[in-house]
């Protein structure tokens, strides 16, 4: 449901402190202009908290759990704290586990070498591909697109009344994997209910938290899953790093993600020449290698930045910028917001649209060239989604391609625009005014492909 701009309080209005507010670029028609980052579904700017703790920190940097110096214990505290934090932020159970990865897709890449025997895995065909495409290895039942959430919930009851019994007989062990809000739509996934459908059926469940994190708070006792994973660079933090918390059993059974020093405990020569190797059954089992300190410690900086503003104050600002942009598109007839669940759906800030007359990629690129305005175009690595939504696509080209369209579908994309936390008014504004002026009045510049991607013309 829409909340009307005016129900907002001023104090509502100011966003928490990024990086590269202050960045300006040129604009093809002449001068610059400051940049309109709205992309924050791909990588959200860093806020300017996580970006002082690091620095403050950097030049303490030292090896972790591997030093007997200051800067080395120094360095393990933070990083031990660090995990502390995050599962706090995630409100973890006392016996979880929380591993520090890369990305969303290395966590559930990891729970995925983690599965045990026979699993069965259960899983939308509405995901981004990080939570799609990882189960290759696990009989998987890909489900159909939902058209509401109550819809959800009864397919997903279906397929789980409906599992193959395993090979030892009977049902083995089953992992529904789900998203809390689709990175097309924004739409929030009932996932509380989810859950507990899974767990009725001795099904446990992974959620996909990465465009949820940033908005929502994440609780996995109320929530009852039995893993998040998230990114780090969706959460304000670069520097390359994630999460996977949860359920210790699997972890502790499965053999290492990656093979190497830290993830061993002991290791010993046999006498016929081989090693034997001890391995830790605490978060460090799938941390080989020296961990990334600095991704760790951004994550847990944002989230005590979130943590601190307040997600009510966070979430009701947000409905206030969703409101602003759902309202200017639908003043414009030849915009067409794609949706599963419907305008009433409760959504987080990424909303995606097509635009009649116009190809997607070649939208985008005037929204980037003629007003300085980031978005995404294309399938948003949801490819399954995006041409379920679309349903099916003109064939006849725009001027320029989609770059990740197959032959004959190079009409089939969309563009997504995306904000959150650090998003001010101002580029909502004039995001919104952008999309009339271009339906309007059109392009002021010439485009053309290049490399697959669309670009103004020389």
């Amino acid at each position: 449901m829409s909340v009307s701009t005016a129900a907002v309080a001023p104090s509502l209005c100011a966003p928490l402190p990024v990086l590269g507010g202050d960045v300006t670029v040129p604009l093809v028609t002449g001068g610059e202009v400051a940049y309109a980052a709205l992309d924050y579904a791909a990588s959200a700017p860093a806020l300017q908290r996580v970006w002082d703790d690091v620095a403050a920190y950097a030049p303490y940097y030292g090896s972790v759990h591997r030093g007997a110096g200051y800067l080395s214990q120094l360095s393990t505290d933070l990083f031990e704290n660090a995990r502390r934090t995050v599962a706090e932020f995630l409100d973890c159970r006392a016996d979880d586990q929380l591993v520090f990865t890369r990305s969303t897709t290395d966590s559930l890449n990891l729970l995925a070498a983690a599965l045990p025997a026979d699993c069965q895995v259960f899983v939308f065909e509405t995901e981004h591909h990080a939570s799609l495409l990882p189960w290759r290895d696990a009989r998987v039942t890909y489900l159909d697109a939902p058209r509401t959430p109550g819809q959800a919930v009864e397919t997903l009851e279906r397929a789980l009344a409906a599992r193959s019994v395993s090979i030892e007989g009977g049902h083995g062990p089953a992992l529904v994997c789900v998203t809390g809000a689709s990175n097309v739509t924004g739409e929030l996934w009932p996932v509380r209910e989810l859950a507990a459908t899974a767990h009725a059926h001795g099904a446990r469940i992974v959620l996909d938290a990465a465009q949820l994190a940033p908005h929502h708070p994440v609780s996995v006792r109320d929530l009852d899953v039995d893993w998040v994973a998230f990114s780090g660079h969706k959460l304000y933090a670069p520097f390359g790093s994630g999460v996977l918390a949860g359920r210790a059993d699997w972890l502790r059974a499965a053999d290492p993600y990656l093979a190497g020093g830290g993830a061993s405990r002991k290791v010993t020569r046999r006498e016929d020449g081989g090693v034997d190797v001890e391995w830790h059954d605490s978060a460090a089992r799938h941390e080989a290698g020296s961990p990334n300190v600095i991704g760790a410690y951004s994550i847990a900086s944002a989230c005590k930045a979130l943590t601190e503003a307040g997600f009510d104050t966070l979430v009701a600002r947000e409905r206030h910028l969703i409101a602003k942009v759902r309202e200017g598109l639908a003043d414009v007839p030849e915009v067409r917001i794609l949706s599963l669940f419907g305008d009433d759906a409760p959504r987080v800030g990424v909303i995606s649209f097509v635009v009649e007359g116009w190809n997607s990629s070649h939208f985008a690129a005037a929204l980037s060239a003629e007003y300085g305005i980031g978005v995404r175009d294309g399938l948003f690595c949801a490819h399954p989604l995006v041409r379920t939504l679309l349903g099916t696509a003109p064939e006849t080209q725009g001027e320029c391609g989609a770059p990740e369209a197959a032959p004959g579908e190079k009409s089939l994309n969309a563009i997504r625009v995306s904000f959150g936390a650090g998003t001010p008014d101002e580029h909502v504004d004039r995001f919104v005014h952008a999309v009339r002026e271009l339906v309007t009045e059109g392009a002021k510049w010439q485009y053309r492909t290049e490399d697959g991607r669309c670009v103004p013309a020389v």
